[in-house]
């Protein structure tokens, strides 16, 4: 189908829904709707590099998964997730599509996993949601705008959302922020986080031929109009500001949500932002590849974040525990720290060491919140936002969570959102 002649009406029809307030998600009629051989059924949506490494291989390692379709805009890619699944299942059963509206009106399908560039993570997370699907998807979100309008949809239809990253489950940054929850540190009072560089300054890129196999005006979906090259796709796709926030959205994700949570702060955010950014003086890429950001909380909390390299450090009045590197080994001011023990009465935070899919689907089924649900990873996804924002604009802003707008000032509001290309929409 083509775009042009996209309507959300005319996909709803096509899905069995005539209109979004007629939704109804599963938990109404008692919880999760099984499949025959009681498995979820999860529809791919984007198999690149990540989405097949990390989350198609995720998926298939669960007994008690089912990927029935998956969907490329790059047809090689789909047809290559496509052999693997059947050859996992041993059987040809695996459908596959070039447009993700066909997997999103197929009515056996329980669930997707959004493995798409951020510019599309939320329009079609909303889509898949008001179609009555359970939703895992990629972070970041692209704007603060699309980020609240993503929870808000989320509650209206009862769907389960999974914001798609591990850091949850990974052992030593649980650790971290339960020692720095329950005061092994004292009174928490400075977080460092480390993320890396961006993408360095490039020279031009020309134009270049759409590959045959490549649905280019899907790919780029309600992102503007611009000219084809290699170099502005999958991967690359980051350091271009139409579809993402450079390395400080990309990692900042990851890092930040470990802050937020030791910080007891994952539903809120900090209230300034202060900091610089170097650009690209030409070519394609236009995000930040060198950045310093300080951003202060209501409880006094300072964050300092830079692009010198991956690492987190929670500096309290008693100690500091952290680590240098992904996944590096935590490490203290004192080995008290290191050996402490959280007892049965202290904080002890929810995770799923079996990783975010495990996640994922057991809370399909038990219809229970995801560990990374959408106004955790939206509130996540706001601190790189406003990041940008304050490097863009080149001055200290002031940030209202409750209300998650820039006091008295326009010019800082209207980045919240953007213009989406037609015919596509958020419908709010």
């Amino acid at each position: 189908m083509d775009a042009s002649s996209f309507s959300r009406r005319s996909f709803l029809k096509r899905a069995g829904v005539l209109a979004a307030p007629l939704i109804v998600p599963a938990s109404v009629f008692g919880g999760w709707r099984a499949a025959p051989n009681n498995r979820v059924t999860i529809g791919m949506i984007g198999v690149g590099d990540h989405g097949v490494a990390r989350n198609l291989n995720g998926f298939l390692a669960q007994p008690d998964a089912q990927v029935v379709a998956v969907c490329d805009v790059d047809a090689g890619r789909m047809r290559q997730a496509q052999e693997l699944t059947n050859k996992r299942y041993g059987n040809k059963d695996c459908a596959a599509y070039r447009d993700f509206r066909d997997i999103l009106a197929r009515p056996d399908i329980d669930a997707v996993m959004i493995s798409t560039p951020d510019h599309w993570h939320v329009p079609i997370s909303l889509m898949a949601m008001r179609a009555g699907k359970d939703v895992q998807c990629e972070k970041p979100t692209l704007t603060i705008q699309e980020g609240r309008i993503q929870c808000d949809v989320a509650r209206q239809t009862g769907a389960i959302f999974q914001t798609s990253t591990e850091d949850r489950s990974l052992i030593v940054y649980h650790r971290m922020a339960e020692l720095v929850r329950n005061g092994r540190i004292g009174k928490l009072h400075t977080i460092r986080v480390g993320l890396p560089a961006g993408q360095h300054p490039v020279f031009p890129v020309a134009a270049e031929p759409v590959p045959p196999d490549f649905d280019y005006e899907m790919w780029l979906g309600p992102a503007p109009l611009a000219p084809y090259c290699a170099a502005r796709c999958h991967y690359h796709f980051r350091w271009i500001s139409d579809y993402s926030g450079g390395a400080l959205s990309d990692w900042g994700m990851h890092l930040f949500d470990t802050a937020q949570w030791a910080n007891d702060t994952e539903r809120t955010g900090p209230i300034t932002v202060e900091g610089r950014g170097e650009y690209p003086a030409e070519g394609l890429y236009n995000t930040a590849y060198a950045f310093a950001l300080e951003y202060t909380y209501a409880n006094g909390v300072k964050m300092l974040a830079d692009g010198q390299g991956v690492g987190l450090r929670f500096e309290g009045s008693e100690g500091w525990v952290g680590n240098t590197g992904w996944i590096g080994k935590v490490e203290a001011s004192s080995p008290e720290i290191l050996r402490s023990v959280i007892g049965p009465d202290e904080i002890q935070l929810a995770t799923c060491f079996g990783g975010e899919h495990r996640n994922f689907l057991d809370c399909v089924k038990s219809r229970r919140p995801c560990y990374f649900p959408p106004e955790i990873g939206h509130r996540c996804a706001s601190i790189c936002h406003i990041g940008n924002i304050a490097m863009q604009l080149g001055r200290k802003l002031r940030w209202d969570p409750a209300k998650e707008e820039f006091p008295g000032d326009d010019a800082a509001n209207r980045l919240r959102s953007r213009a989406m290309r037609a015919p596509w929409k958020l419908d709010a």
